[in-house]
């Protein structure tokens, strides 16, 4: 289902719902009270980014760290190989709806009322951010503890009436500790107006690490090989990825920006080997940026690694220069250094929890998309990308592989 597509469903069949199912479990409780309960069997909503799927990982664990929590995990099906990458849910209490069309997706969300009861759900926490899809999913759960984001008197998008621990969203502090806010919320016994009433440190967001496989990275070093016949073991390797999700195309750097950073890191760095990284379907895109490149060091791996290889891929690589998407937080998990181009969103709020710089301009109209407004935006010249020049970045990338060169060296 498109992207688009999906906003007007939200929008047209969500703001009715909210209201209808609002009114209907309002007069609903008023006959049958619900009883308080703790904690325990914990639902996260979290569709749409895979990305935010690793930033939220510190919230998760904070969760199954406490007495008797059991964490449970609903995400669009395209989506859960992100929570792979860590394995902090099992597998058995993964939830995935299919979002290739309404039919599908209505069906999904009538198994989801089953599979949520079955499992004993009694809370859930919405990480969508004024997502009205996701407000009602968290209502039909049957959980008596819902928590989520509400927009209290600030102006806002109408979600209905649904949660019992509704949290302040900080468009201030990053969204990992936002994310922690909503945990924190959900576990604790005393009510708040307005939650949550919490000191969040940087150290309580710090990303786990996935755990170095020799044999998997042996294998990714093996098909290194098989794109560039002179590639060892040993040798530095650069990877790019010019791709961003259709969610927010403004988010792409100029291909020919790209061309020029890898004209000059291959002309500066004779032993590296540059590798355009990106899915299947991103194939045509990766190829004609490496003909316009047209240097045997540089080489197309778009659809040539399985999502499971990217996390020992990272352990090979010894950067990634990216835009801002997926694979900029899936190398967090990993010591990988990386170089994250941002634009319509501000890295303040989404940046990596990595080893990660930001190259952000901050034009005075950026950022443009935020969770208030579906992350859409109507520009169509994404200045505050394209302005961004190739010898900027270099220049944030030269000193990490000077470092690396002059220690091989040593």
């Amino acid at each position: 289902m498109k992207v688009d597509t999906m906003r007007k469903i939200d929008r047209w069949a969500g703001m009715p719902l909210c209201f209808l199912l609002s009114v209907w479990f309002w007069l609903w409780e008023l006959v049958f009270k619900p009883k308080q309960q703790r904690a325990q069997k914990v639902l996260f909503l979290e569709l749409s980014e895979m990305g935010s799927a690793i930033i939220a990982d510190p919230a998760l664990r904070y969760v199954k760290a406490q007495p008797d929590a059991e964490v449970f995990f609903a995400i669009f099906k395209k989506n859960v190989s992100s929570l792979h990458l860590l394995n902090t849910i099992p597998s058995d209490n993964l939830y995935t709806f299919r979002e290739d069309n309404l039919l599908t997706l209505v069906w999904d969300t009538l198994r989801f009322m089953v599979w949520c009861r079955r499992k004993g759900i009694d809370t859930v926490i919405d990480m969508e951010m004024f997502s009205r899809v996701s407000a009602l999913l968290s209502r039909v759960t049957g959980a008596v503890n819902r928590v989520g984001f509400v927009a209290y008197h600030s102006e806002g998008l109408y979600r209905g009436n649904f949660l019992t621990r509704p949290v302040v969203y900080n468009a201030h502090q990053h969204i990992a500790k936002n994310f922690m806010a909503l945990s924190h919320s959900a576990m604790m016994e005393e009510e708040q107006v307005p939650f949550c009433k919490s000191l969040i440190t940087d150290d309580q967001v710090q990303l786990a690490q996935a755990r170095r496989d020799d044999t998997a990275i042996a294998a990714v070093q093996a098909i290194l090989k098989s794109l560039y016949g002179s590639y060892e073991v040993g040798q530095r390797v650069v990877l790019i990825n010019p791709n961003a999700s259709d969610l927010l195309p403004q988010r792409r750097w100029p291909a020919e920006h790209f061309q020029a950073v890898i004209e000059d890191l291959l002309a500066r760095y004779e032993d590296i080997l540059v590798v355009i990284t990106g899915a299947p379907g991103e194939f045509p895109g990766a190829q004609a940026l490496c003909e316009a490149v047209d240097n045997p060091r540089c080489v197309n791996s778009a659809g040539k690694f399985a999502f499971r290889q990217l996390v020992p891929l990272y352990f090979v690589a010894d950067m990634m220069l990216t835009n801002d998407s997926g694979p900029g937080h899936f190398s967090a998990v990993t010591p990988l250094r990386t170089f994250v181009i941002f634009g319509p969103e501000t890295p303040a709020l989404y940046s990596s929890l990595g080893n990660s710089t930001a190259l952000y301009l901050g034009l005075a109209c950026s950022p443009c998309v935020s969770a208030a407004n579906h992350r859409k935006t109507d520009c169509v010249d994404n200045r505050c990308v394209k302005d961004l020049l190739p010898q900027q970045a270099l220049a944030a990338i030269y000193p990490h592989l000077d470092r690396i060169e002059a220690r091989a060296q040593a």
